[in-house]
C-alpha cells in the first residue's frame, strides 16, 4: 500500500481549508531550522492533498517530511483561516505507521521507546543499573569520549536529557487518598504520569500538597498507567487506545469534580481521549465524560478560588521567566492562567523570553528520534530563556524541562528549573528558595 489507506485518511475538506497563505511558516519550528517548504505545515498539507489524489505516495521521501514534524502545534493558533492541521497530522501519522516500513535502525529505536516509556514499572527497573552507570564514572567517560553519538545519535540523545536519578526516583509512596486541609469543597483525581512520577517526583507530590491545601480531597488511583501521549503522537493507535481505556477504567468508579495532570503533554492526549476512542463502541461515551472533566493543575486553580496563603520565595524580588509548554499554549490554549498564579506569590516579578511560543525541540519523543533539528531548537531556547535575565524557569511540563536542562548545563549555566506547582507549594509552605 503506498497510498492513504480507507481508515481515517486526512480528509479533503480539511486539507482544502489551506488557502496556503504561508503565516504558519513564521512559527513552524522544523522549516525555521529545516528551511524547505515541505518540512512546514504548508508542505505536508500540499503532500497530504497529492497522496489523496494518487499525485504522490506514502514512501520513505514523502514520510520523513511528516516525521519532521514536532507536532507543536504552532501552526494550529497561528493560521487565519482556523486550518485544523493538529486533525490532519494525527489522521496522517497512523496511515504513515501503516503503510511505510521502518528501516531497521528506525525500528530499533521506536520498539525501544514504545516498550518502555509508557510502562512505569519498566522504568522502575531500570533505575538501579541507571543509578550505577552514573555514580560509577561510566557515564562520564562515555560523554567524554563522544562515542556514543558516533556509533547511535538517537540512543546518544535518549542518554543526553537522563537526569540524574536519587533516592525521590524510588519513591512510589502517594497513598491512594489524601484528605483535604480543612474544609472539603472538591473530590479531585489525580494522574502521575510516567516520567513525572519517576524522575520529577516531587511535582506530584507538591501538585497533592496544592490542591489538599486548597480545600481539595485527592483520589490517586494505584491501577493507572500511562496517558497514552507518547504512542498518540506518534500514531500508535493500538498502544494509544488500550492505554486509553486502562486509564479510564482507573478513574471510572470514581466521582469526581476535576481529573488534574500537572505535565503539559499528557494533559492534551487526555483531553483528546473522546477523539481517540470515538469508534470504540464500548468506551467513546465513557472518553468523552473523561475528558470532559481532566484539568492542567494550574487551570483548574484558576478556576477555583485559591484560598490557601501565599508566603514570599525570597527576602527580595524573585524574577521568573515562565516556559510557555507548546501542548499547553497550543493544544489546550492555557497560557495567561500559570502567569496569574505566579504573580499571587508576592515578591514574584515575571519576565518574557523571545521567541516564547517556539517548542524546545522536546515535542514528546522527537529529541530521540530527530535529535539534530531538536538540538538546534534546544539551544535557541536555553539563549532566550537565559537572556531575560531571570533567576528561575517555571516550566509546566517533564519533557520540556529535560531538554531545557540539558541545554542549560551545555551552557554551563546554574539558572535553575522548577514547575509552577512547586513555586506554589514552597510558597504556601513558607520555604525559601535558594537562589
Amino acid at each position: 500500500m503506498t497510498n492513504f489507506d480507507s481508515k481515517n485518511p486526512p480528509q479533503p475538506e480539511l486539507i482544502d481549508s489551506c488557502v496556503h497563505c504561508g503565516f504558519c511558516l513564521a512559527t513552524c519550528p522544523s522549516y525555521r531550522v529545516i528551511g524547505k517548504e515541505m518540512d512546514s505545515p504548508r508542505g505536508r498539507i500540499y503532500l497530504m492533498d497529492a497522496i489523496n489524489k494518487g499525485e504522490a505516495t506514502i514512501d520513505v521521501a514523502t514520510s520523513q517530511h511528516f516525521d519532521s514534524c514536532l507536532g507543536c502545534l504552532a501552526c494550529v493558533t497561528t493560521c487565519p483561516s482556523g486550518v485544523q492541521y493538529d486533525k490532519l497530522l494525527a489522521a496522517t501519522r497512523p496511515q504513515i505507521e501503516r503503510n511505510q516500513p521502518r528501516n531497521l535502525s528506525d525500528r530499533l529505536i521506536r520498539t525501544l521507546i514504545f516498550n518502555l516509556f509508557p510502562y512505569p514499572k519498566r522504568l522502575r527497573n531500570l533505575l538501579p543499573p541507571l543509578w550505577l552507570y552514573q555514580n560509577s564514572g561510566l557515564q562520564k567517560l562515555l560523554r567524554n569520549t563522544g562515542i556514543l553519538n558516533k556509533l547511535t545519535p538517537r540512543l546518544a540523545a535518549m542518554e543526553s536529557i537522563l537526569p540524574q536519578i536519587t533516592a525521590d526516583s524510588w519513591q512510589d509512596n502517594l497513598p491512594e487518598i489524601i484528605p483535604a486541609k480543612g474544609e472539603r469543597r472538591y473530590r479531585v483525581g489525580m494522574i502521575l504520569g510516567c516520567v513525572q512520577r519517576l524522575f520529577f517526583s516531587p511535582v506530584n507530590e507538591a501538585t497533592a500538597r496544592v490542591l489538599t491545601a486548597n480545600g481539595c480531597d485527592v483520589i490517586i488511583p494505584s491501577s493507572q498507567g500511562c496517558c497514552a501521549a507518547l504512542p498518540t503522537h506518534q500514531g500508535q493507535e493500538v498502544q494509544a487506545q488500550t492505554l486509553a481505556k486502562q486509564m479510564i477504567d482507573s478513574f471510572i468508579e470514581e466521582d469526581l469534580d476535576a481529573i488534574i495532570i500537572n505535565a503539559a503533554g499528557c494533559g492534551h492526549t487526555l483531553k483528546e481521549y473522546g477523539h481517540i476512542l470515538a469508534e470504540d463502541p464500548e468506551y467513546a461515551e465513557k472518553a468523552q465524560l473523561f475528558a470532559s472533566k481532566v484539568r492542567d493543575v494550574q487551570e483548574f486553580l484558576s478556576e477555583i478560588e485559591f484560598t490557601a496563603e501565599l508566603h514570599p520565595l525570597t527576602s527580595d524580588e524573585l524574577t521568573v521567566v515562565y516556559q510557555d509548554a507548546c501542548h499547553l499554549l497550543h493544544g489546550q490554549k492555557i497560557s495567561l492562567q500559570p502567569r496569574q498564579l505566579l504573580r499571587k506569590i508576592p515578591g514574584v516579578k515575571l519576565r518574557e523570553p523571545i521567541d516564547a511560543r517556539l517548542c524546545c525541540g522536546s515535542a514528546g519523543i522527537y529529541n530521540m528520534l530527530q535529535p539534530e533539528t531538536a538540538d538546534e531548537l534546544g539551544k535557541q531556547k536555553a539563549t532566550n530563556l537565559i537572556n531575560t535575565g531571570a533567576s528561575l524557569i517555571a516550566s509546566p511540563n517533564p519533557g520540556c524541562s529535560l531538554q531545557i536542562q540539558k541545554h542549560l548545563d551545555d551552557r554551563d549555566s546554574n539558572l535553575k528549573l522548577l514547575h509552577p506547582i512547586e513555586l506554589l507549594d514552597y510558597s504556601i509552605q513558607g520555604k525559601k528558595i535558594e537562589i
